[in-house]
């Protein structure tokens, strides 16, 4: 009974919809089943892969969301996912340099989480777009920042942006203090956030100290490039003001310039494929239409000094040539067998050179 509670307060909170149906399901003791049970009822659904030479198809599909289940606990009765953290307030969509500076800022102060929401494009009717960073690449892109946040790997924390587009500026911290149960925030200088965007970050801190919450505003990580001739300051974003930010690294990877897309990421740059039923191998090069990219591809044209790995497996260094239609790696190895031992794999990770060039 009292863990029927806690997932009726979960649900309450995260989606009265569900609330409502499950309240139902109480009367009639028909209780949900356990998240662990249906994780692993998913993972048996995975479709298995085949590659095979001489310019096989490989079979079947796999979807990166199957690679990316959100390792949620329910809370206990009163609090959330986040209670007692430090949450960084953010879109979070590139992880860039300017992104992590935050996430280091909250783990200064406590616990950190990027708490960011979902659910804008469809809200505002926007153009949907690939994401920067494949969404079954988040987590280690996450875990490569601990060694900055005192070996802790931020997490983060979704919230539905029609539950709260609506809120003033104070609503939205009063839940953040009295629903969500944080003990503080952090953000940029430019952060905006509430209905319209109402308030900015000197509003966040006043109504953060009237709540009883930390508040840490963190100086915009400025794009060393922004002088340049042929990188104008003013991006997408009216608010911007020549701060790394993710329509750069949209505009530099749409450019090709993968030297510069690692300087904002501070990472070389990971294009994910997913190893479905439209790859061929012919010897040592594997071509995929780009159906298969889980995240948005470089300018059309050939990469050298590539490096491949599959399923997180280092195999080694490669060329990419990305056309209209197809990407196409090609092996350094001589050996034209060398894919044999990733016949039965999921995914495909494509690193672009640059950021130190080892």
């Amino acid at each position: 009974m009292e863990s029927s509670c806690r997932v009726s307060h979960y649900l309450r909170f995260h989606d009265p919809r569900i609330y409502s149906r499950f309240q139902v399901s109480r009367c009639r003791r028909n209780f949900p089943k356990p998240l662990s049970t249906t994780r692993q009822k998913k993972k048996h659904l995975l479709l298995h892969n085949t590659i095979t030479s001489r310019g096989t198809p490989l079979q079947d599909s796999v979807s990166c969301r199957s690679f990316q289940e959100n390792e949620w606990v329910l809370p206990c009765e009163g609090s959330s996912p986040v209670t007692g953290g430090i949450v960084a307030l953010g879109k979070f969509e590139a992880l860039h340099i300017g992104h992590r500076e935050l996430a280091i800022q909250a783990s200064k102060a406590g616990t950190p989480f990027l708490l960011s929401f979902i659910g804008m494009a469809e809200v505002f009717g926007w153009e949907q777009r690939s994401p920067i960073v494949a969404k079954c690449d988040r987590k280690r892109v996450l875990s490569s920042w601990a060694p900055y946040c005192g070996n802790v790997v931020p997490v983060e924390f979704h919230l539905e942006f029609r539950h709260v587009r609506h809120l003033s500026p104070q609503q939205f911290v009063e839940r953040l203090s009295k629903e969500l149960k944080v003990r503080g925030v952090v953000a940029g200088e430019n952060y905006r956030f509430g209905y319209k965007a109402a308030g900015d970050a000197s509003e966040l801190v006043r109504l953060c100290k009237e709540f009883g919450l930390g508040a840490y505003i963190v100086t915009s990580v400025m794009d060393k490039h922004q002088c340049s001739s042929d990188r104008p300051s003013q991006g997408d974003n009216p608010r911007e003001r020549g701060q790394v930010s993710s329509t750069r690294v949209r505009r530099a990877l749409a450019e090709g310039d993968m030297k510069y897309v690692s300087e904002l990421l501070g990472r070389k740059y990971r294009l994910v494929l997913s190893m479905n039923g439209g790859c061929v191998v012919v010897e040592k090069r594997m071509s995929a239409p780009k159906s298969c990219m889980l995240n948005q591809q470089p300018r059309e044209g050939l990469y050298e000094n590539c490096t491949l790995l599959i399923d997180e497996v280092l195999v080694g260094p490669c060329r990419t040539i990305i056309d209209a239609t197809h990407i196409h790696i090609e092996l350094s190895c001589e050996d034209a067998q060398v894919w044999a031992p990733f016949w039965d794999s999921q995914l495909i990770g494509i690193e672009f050179g640059y950021l130190g060039e080892a």
